[in-house]
């Protein structure tokens, strides 16, 4: 089951060529064969999965300040990728790619054991009982995110939701190749406009850090770097 609704919002003619031409530069579609993370970025080092952007700041502003991160994006929020893709272009930011569409599809296409770190940052809480089955983070998909991760790679959930981190620890802990909980925000993740509303109104982040059961003690005291 899809964890998200499509939100294909239409963008200005210009603004939809100068999109069109950055994805075939720099976009990676969700289906196809399995991806060679090294080729993608041409050369190797340490990727990171960021999966639900929105409008792209926290990974804007990340993949500017650790150009030794290769990151993949996925949303499906077309005007965010759009502002990630304009990014890339004007800060000059080779070492991110770009997908639009469902994460479940992309995470396919990533081989066993590649991905140093994934980021979920205000994944969608769907509150309601019945919407429940849409989240994202799920006993199954856990168990696909675990897969792709390298030892001692972690899985970190920043939301604004008391419940949703309940159930992120609930279905997290019961993997038994991941380790971690609610640990202390990290000074470096930023601020986003969505998580400055949340505290504006009242609502405090919750920020939950699971680390691959492989890593070892040193892996451990750097994951929050």
């Amino acid at each position: 089951m899809r964890s998200f609704k499509p939100r294909r919002r239409s963008l200005s003619p210009t603004r939809a060529a100068a999109y069109e031409r950055a994805m075939t530069r720099w976009g990676i579609a969700t289906h196809g064969p399995p991806l060679s993370l090294d080729a993608v970025f041409g050369g190797p080092g340490p990727v990171v999965l960021d999966i639900g952007f929105g409008s792209g700041e926290a990974l804007i502003e990340l993949a500017e300040i650790r150009p030794d991160e290769r990151v993949i994006g996925i949303d499906v929020h077309t005007p965010g990728v759009a502002a990630v893709l304009e990014a890339i272009e004007a800060r000059g930011l080779a070492n991110v790619r770009v997908a639009e569409g469902d994460a479940l599809d992309l995470l396919g296409r990533i081989p066993a054991r590649s991905v140093a770190a994934v980021r979920i940052f205000f994944p969608d809480p769907w509150p309601k009982r019945r919407q429940r089955a849409r989240r994202l983070l799920r006993a199954e998909v856990v168990d696909r995110l675990v897969a792709i991760l390298e030892p001692g790679g972690t899985v970190h959930v920043a939301t604004d939701d008391q419940q949703y981190a309940g159930h992120v620890r609930q279905v997290c802990d019961a993997n038994p190749l991941l380790r971690g909980g609610i640990v202390d925000r990290p000074a470096w993740r930023p601020t986003t406009r969505y998580e400055q509303r949340a505290l504006d109104e009242g609502r405090a982040s919750i920020d939950l850090l699971y680390i691959s059961a492989e890593s070892s003690d040193s892996d451990s005291s750097s994951a929050l770097r």
